[in-house]
């Protein structure tokens, strides 16, 4: 479907200059309408996880979402380990290991891609990667032969709308083991302990020693003991975080972190016993094939390895897959040019492509290469174009002059899906909101929330571009972590580029 931008371009003769008022910090910026600013985006998206962690918080700068307060202190207690820290996946108040992983996977992949080009945000990345690998670390090392995948019954979470702070649920602790695996939690677990491990290799060796030899055994765990997480935890995980794609692309994605991380040729030699993958038109918290192709293209583009040229193969097919003028074009894009994929909280999709497209991108870039959709060549350029376009779509270029970003830009979305930011903060209303008691006053209200969850992506727009702005609507106002984990590289991407 053509892009086309006029009625954008014809506004931003208007008005060129937007005034952008950051709550939380109190600075007026200039943001011009067709030239977002990705630094102070870039900013917010990583101060977004400030708001979702669990356990208790650090003081003073460490903590600048200042609404939020200790919550889920005794996550654990029901199996007699620590499982406190970690992040609540989106606008509930449940940790689920698997979207969480896939979190800190990506925000590491981010940091080790684009770090040179995030400036000061480095360090609040990596301060976002440790909290929640700090807590996989936890759920790894408790018990052995024992992986634990999740915090909070979910079924009755749900059915309540409550502060976290005032959390009043059961935290009934679930995980996987040799008699009920999880080979797809394991290998996405494994995936982010390793790349994680890369993150902090120069500045806490010691710490990242501990990451890389823990992702080296919950990797050995997936493998020895298959089977889908969903199997073993049923109506715990589905159809929350449901494995629908099975969980050999966990492996694959496990795989091939440990390869980076190690250089070890066992990964590489259990990646090519895994033989083929599919080849999907998509990327996201379930289904990490597109993701492991990239990853694992790296050496075929930039050190032209021809033992990963079938990577860059399946890459490069997912690219014409996702280009909207390719002739194997499988990606539907709403009028206001954004890739639509799915109606439930379609953003992940976009973010997380969005990362593939700007990291092929930069390897093609790197060795000057080119390759064909038929007879359609494809440059690197193309790639970072249509990236650009999903970013800058996201944070306000479109036809409602929407950000998708919460708290960047004079417009965007007021009433979120999220339990947090539609309550009174403690410090506001210090009596306990019970599980309950946060529906009537609240939730229904058509108010906008009370805290401004700064940073935070939200479900987005529907195929038509359209937007509510309703909380009740949560596949399209609901944030998620990651959501924003896979926008974090993306924006510093643009951050850096010369334009900025």
């Amino acid at each position: 479907m053509a892009m086309s931008c006029t009625t954008l371009s014809f506004f931003s003769l208007f008005i060129s200059v937007l005034v952008s008022l950051d709550s939380s910090i109190g600075n007026v910026q200039l943001v011009q309408a067709g030239n977002p600013n990705y630094r102070d985006a870039l900013a917010k998206s990583i101060l977004f996880f400030q708001g979702q962690r669990s356990g208790k918080l650090p003081s003073g700068a460490a903590q600048q979402i200042t609404w939020r307060s200790n919550s889920g202190l005794s996550d654990g207690r029901f199996a007699q380990v620590d499982l406190t820290g970690g992040y609540y996946d989106a606008g509930d108040n449940v940790k689920f290991n698997f979207p969480m992983a896939f979190t800190t996977t990506m925000l590491s992949w981010g940091a080790l891609e684009y770090g040179k080009k995030m400036g000061p945000q480095l360090a609040s990345t990596r301060a976002a990667i440790r909290w929640s690998a700090t807590y996989l670390l936890k759920c790894a090392r408790a018990t052995p032969n024992r992986l634990y995948v999740g915090v909070g019954d979910p079924n009755i979470d749900h059915k309540c709308w409550e502060r976290p702070e005032d959390m009043d649920t059961s935290r009934t602790v679930y995980w996987v083991s040799p008699s009920n695996p999880g080979s797809d939690v394991a290998g996405e677990t494994a995936a982010a302990l390793a790349a994680a491990s890369m993150v902090f290799r120069k500045i806490d060796s010691k710490y990242s020693k501990l990451l890389l030899s823990t992702a080296k055994k919950v990797f050995q765990f997936a493998i020895q003991y298959r089977g889908a997480y969903s199997d073993s935890l049923g109506s715990a995980v589905c159809p929350f975080y449901c494995s629908y794609s099975g969980y050999k692309d966990e492996l694959v994605w496990g795989a091939a972190w440990l390869l980076r991380a190690t250089n070890d040729a066992f990964y590489f030699n259990f990646l090519k016993s895994m033989g083929a993958g599919d080849s999907p038109d998509i990327f996201s918290w379930d289904n990490k094939f597109a993701g492991a192709y990239v990853l694992l293209s790296r050496r075929a583009v930039l050190n032209n390895d021809k033992n990963f040229d079938s990577y860059k193969q399946q890459a490069e097919q997912f690219m014409c897959g996702i280009l909207p003028n390719s002739p194997s074009s499988s990606t539907q894009y709403t009028q206001g040019g954004l890739i639509y994929k799915l109606p439930g909280s379609n953003l992940q999709y976009v973010t997380s492509i969005t990362f593939l497209l700007t990291t092929y991108s930069k390897y093609m870039s790197a060795r000057k290469h080119t390759f064909n959709c038929g007879n359609l060549v494809v440059t690197s350029s193309a790639l970072r174009n249509l990236a650009k376009r999903q970013v800058d779509y996201i944070l306000g270029v479109n036809p409602l002059k929407m950000s998708y970003m919460v708290g960047y830009g004079p417009y965007y979305p007021k009433r979120i899906h999220h339990r947090g930011s539609s309550l009174p903060s403690l410090d506001s209303h210090p009596q306990t909101i019970g599980c309950d008691g946060g529906f009537q006053p609240f939730f229904y209200s058509s108010n906008p929330n009370p805290n401004i969850l700064v940073g935070a992506v939200v479900g987005g727009p529907n195929q038509n571009d359209g937007f509510p702005d309703d909380r009740a609507d949560y596949s399209h106002s609901e944030p998620a972590t990651y959501i924003n984990g896979a926008i974090v590289g993306p924006l510093a991407y643009f951050a850096g580029s010369k334009s900025q």
